[in-house]
C-alpha cells in the first residue's frame, strides 16, 4: 500500500500537535522520549512527520503529555493550512519563546483571571471584545 499525500498531511499535522503540546508543557524532546521509552531522535521524527506514530505509541504520548488522544487530531480538517500555533506565532525566536511563556502562564490561571487577562490583551491589541 502506498502512502498518499493525505497520509503525509495527517502525519505532519499530528507531529505538529505533538510538538506544540510538548513545548506548551515546557518539556524537551529527551524528557518526552524518556517518558514514553524511545530515543529523542524518534520524537524528532514524529514531530516533523517523518515517522508515523502507531496507535499504542500515540496513547503513551497522550498520557505523558496529559492530553486526550483526540487532541492530536483537532483541526485535522484544516491540514492544508499550517496549524494555528505555527500561523500565529511571530517568526522571531525570542517572540516565540515569549508567546509560549505567556500561554503556559495563562493555562495556570483560574477561569476569572483568564477572562480578565484575555479582555486586557484584546483591548491592548485593539481587537474588538467578544464578551
Amino acid at each position: 500500500m502506498t502512502e498518499t499525500h493525505l497520509d503525509q498531511d495527517i502525519d505532519l499535522h499530528i507531529g505538529r500537535r505533538l510538538r506544540a503540546r510538548r513545548r506548551s508543557l515546557g518539556l524537551t524532546q529527551p524528557q518526552l522520549a524518556d517518558a514514553v521509552g524511545v530515543r529523542f531522535q524518534q520524537i524528532q521524527k514524529y514531530e516533523c512527520g517523518e515517522d508515523r506514530i502507531s496507535a499504542s505509541r500515540l496513547w503513551g504520548l497522550s498520557e505523558a503529555l496529559k492530553a486526550p488522544v483526540d487532541y492530536f487530531y483537532e483541526g485535522l480538517e484544516a491540514t492544508r493550512r499550517p496549524p494555528l500555533v505555527a500561523r500565529e506565532l511571530p517568526d522571531e525566536p525570542h517572540a516565540q519563546r515569549e508567546a509560549l511563556d505567556l500561554v503556559r502562564s495563562y493555562q495556570q490561571l483560574a477561569e476569572n483571571p483568564r477572562k480578565i487577562l484575555l479582555s486586557l490583551a484584546k483591548s491592548l491589541s485593539g481587537e474588538p471584545r467578544s464578551d
